[in-house]
């Protein structure tokens, strides 16, 4: 079963310029250049991939991300900001966006951030595919339970629900407890780039990610800064948990 990515630009030449892209990847596309009709398709049908730009006429980008990491957690999603626009950048994340991509874009960008969604998805379709009878791989640290297999994490008995890429951080990071690593470094580990500039991305999810994990998000015991560093795994913090 290929691909599918639902591209949300009302301006016709980007949105041209991305299906053309994503082709050469075997990726179907679909294209909506309204807000409301795109929300409709975002909840109603099943989409590998959602493309969002932010200004779209009737509802906004940024509400269309909102509504649907609310209704379908599990849903990839890159958002399209202006280059000077680091409000609405930092708004997407916030409000549940994977990734995001500046305009103007290079092709080369585009496709890298693609495949890198695209790869979660297939990560999350095997997970759930009934075939699958491998055992399962589970880490355990503390109170922490994180089943790589299933996608499912348990802090002190108590189910996390988690989007894929918050998944993968904190999986990464628990899997080498105590190490620390830069932001450029979580890029490329756990989104598959290292583009300078994007820095946000892994900011905005260990935000969000703390804000599930941590007994109080702005005095973090288990994914803690090291500043002027990056981020690291504090195993004994979820003995606290």
């Amino acid at each position: 079963m290929s691909d599918s990515v639902l591209i949300v630009e009302d301006d016709k030449d980007i949105a041209d310029l991305i299906r053309v892209n994503l082709s050469e990847l075997g990726v179907e596309t679909s294209h909506q250049d309204n807000g409301e009709k795109a929300l409709f398709m975002a909840l109603e049908k099943d989409y590998s991939l959602l493309i969002l730009d932010v200004m779209l006429p009737g509802v906004s980008g940024l509400d269309i991300c909102r509504q649907v990491r609310d209704k379908k957690p599990s849903q990839a999603i890159i958002m399209l900001t202006a280059k000077s626009s680091e409000t609405d950048r930092v708004l997407g994340l916030e409000l549940g966006a994977d990734d995001y991509i500046t305009k103007p874009f290079s092709v080369r960008e585009l496709q890298a951030r693609v495949r890198s969604q695209l790869r979660k998805v297939h990560v999350l379709q095997a997970v759930n595919t009934p075939e699958n009878e491998e055992e399962s791989c589970t880490l355990v640290i503390g109170n922490l339970s994180i089943n790589q297999k299933n996608h499912q994490v348990y802090l002190s008995q108590q189910e996390l629900e988690l989007t894929a890429t918050e998944f993968e951080l904190l999986h990464h990071l628990a899997s080498h407890p105590n190490q620390v690593f830069s932001r450029s470094q979580l890029l490329e580990s756990v989104w598959g780039y290292h583009h300078s500039g994007y820095e946000h991305t892994v900011n905005s999810h260990i935000n969000r990610l703390r804000a599930k994990i941590e007994i109080e998000a702005t005095s973090p015991q288990i994914v803690q800064t090291v500043w002027g560093v990056g981020y690291k795994f504090n195993p004994q913090g979820v003995e606290n948990e």
